[in-house]
């Protein structure tokens, strides 16, 4: 045999070796639990994280969807298109005159990650759909005839910086970009946003996170502002984290914000329980941990809460990978997420069951959770909307609930991404579609509008007892009667 032929025969088995090992690097860690198995009140956790120096890479190219084609709707619900033709739809704001007004943005260039490991990231979100220019509008989409088709659209607002949050009330819109939360004078019925803002605060700009929500109190006294991190778990250092992961409360009369609850690694759906008046997030956990952790969850926030993010997740399993000093007694205070929604399904869009929704008895009392889809998990996750269960105290129970499902192929794409939710007027739930540029409309034809949920009332706890004279004799007395 010729020197050239062996050459030739060791250059083609060192191709091969080095195709099989991409390949099993991009099969990357393939998960052993169902992702029911790591939902609900008690999900199931691995015990022994597959630390990861290569993540496990799962993209769902998206195709869009054909002219006549739809999601997968559950029994007894329609779906249908409420508009389409948009530029990377994220999330949604209805207006009380019922106007739709939709944030048309992507991952502003500070967001973008440098070096090696940007550009690998922008060439698998570019193959995700995710990383494109951000159009920095904002749109607003009119039903004027109730038929469940937006026959009128108007550019609200051009030339803002990756937008997405929004609320109002009290006649201004209050707008989150990226880098700052803004106030628009603003009256539902404007096609047209004119003037310039006022700048309420400057928020934490682009990172792994740019996305950031807005939600008003229901007195319309404060606004809640979740910011996620800008990182996995702190690999940058915590300094690089300040302003993230958390979620804020801006007084508006005050004029002052502070941090209403910490250790959220990236808090995106915001929404008031109907049961309890409580504030509710949903939140992206942890990456490479391997396909079957950590949970993304959602969960009541209240006022000082901790959820533990970069050192702990599920209020005490710890992160070995931390570098960063633990704040003292951290898992004595950490709170335990309520609900888990499984591994790496990107939950997003929340809302829950509203007044007058149409959307029947099999989907009565609960919350609607956008489930994004998953990039690193082996098969993929989420890529659908789902409904979880609330009982009667305002509880989640069960498992998710498949509402709209179908945007992933068995080809291993994706015609489409869910990504916020919204009511519209006539109380169907509206789901936009970022990559496929889709507004969808999804109601059970045959339901009547659902009634007001009744809040719960509670009485106050009554004292133990009636303390008299020295408090530490009282004590002291307390102490003796248990020994």
């Amino acid at each position: 045999m010729s020197t050239k032929r062996k050459i030739l025969i060791a250059l083609v088995v060192i191709f091969a070796a080095l195709l099989a090992i991409a390949a099993w690097l991009w099969r990357g860690d393939v998960a052993t639990l169902t992702v029911d198995e790591v939902s609900g009140t008690d999900p199931v956790l691995k015990e022994d994280p597959d630390t990861e120096t290569i993540p496990t890479i799962a993209i769902a190219k998206p195709i869009g969807w054909a002219a006549d084609a739809a999601p997968n709707a559950a029994a007894g619900l329609k779906v249908t298109r409420f508009a389409e033709g948009l530029d990377h739809p994220r999330t949604m704001l209805t207006l009380p005159n019922g106007d739709i007004l939709v944030a048309e943005a992507a991952a502003p260039q500070s967001a973008q990650s440098k070096g090696f490991v940007g550009w690998v990231a922008g060439i698998l979100m570019r193959r995700a759909g995710a990383e494109v220019q951000s159009p920095d509008k904002i749109v607003l989409l009119r039903d004027a005839d109730g038929d469940g088709v937006a026959e009128k659209r108007f550019d609200l607002r051009i030339g803002l910086s990756s937008p997405s949050g929004m609320a109002w009330g009290d006649g201004r819109l209050f707008v989150a970009d990226h880098d700052a939360l803004l106030a628009f004078d603003y009256q539902p019925g404007d096609t047209e946003l004119k003037g310039s803002p006022e700048k309420l605060m400057d928020l934490a700009s682009g990172g792994n996170h740019w996305m950031r929500n807005v939600l008003l109190s229901q007195d319309g006294k404060k606004l809640y502002v979740a910011v996620g991190s800008s990182s996995n778990v702190g690999e940058n250092g915590m300094e690089a984290e300040k302003g993230r992961a958390l979620i804020w409360e801006y007084d508006l009369a005050t004029n002052y914000p502070r941090a209403y609850a910490n250790g959220l690694r990236n808090p995106n759906g915001l929404a008031w329980s109907p049961w309890t008046g409580e504030l509710w997030t949903t939140v992206n956990e942890r990456d490479m941990l391997g396909s079957d952790l950590v949970p993304d969850y959602l969960t009541n926030v209240p006022i000082g809460a901790q959820y533990g993010w970069p050192w702990v997740y599920w209020r005490n399993k710890f992160d070995s990978r931390v570098t960063d000093p633990a704040p003292e007694f951290l898992t004595e205070y950490a709170r335990k997420p309520e609900y888990a929604l499984g591994p790496h399904v990107a939950a997003l869009g929340l809302v829950f069951s509203a007044e007058g929704n149409r959307m029947g008895n099999s989907f009565a009392n609960g919350a609607f959770i956008a489930r994004h889809g998953s990039w690193n998990r082996n098969p993929p996750a989420g890529y659908d909307v789902v409904f979880v269960q609330f009982d009667a105290r305002g509880n989640p129970q069960g498992k998710p609930k498949p509402l709209l499902t179908g945007f992933l192929t068995s080809d291993g794409d994706t015609h489409g991404r869910p990504t916020w939710l919204a009511w519209d007027k006539t109380g169907a739930l509206l789901v936009s579609d970022d990559t496929a540029g889709i507004i969808w409309r999804v109601l059970d034809p045959g339901a009547k509008p659902a009634p007001k949920t009744e809040r719960l009332k509670s009485e106050p706890l009554p004292p133990q007892r009636e303390l008299h004279g020295n408090p530490a004799e009282a004590f002291e007395q307390d102490y003796i009667q248990v020994d």
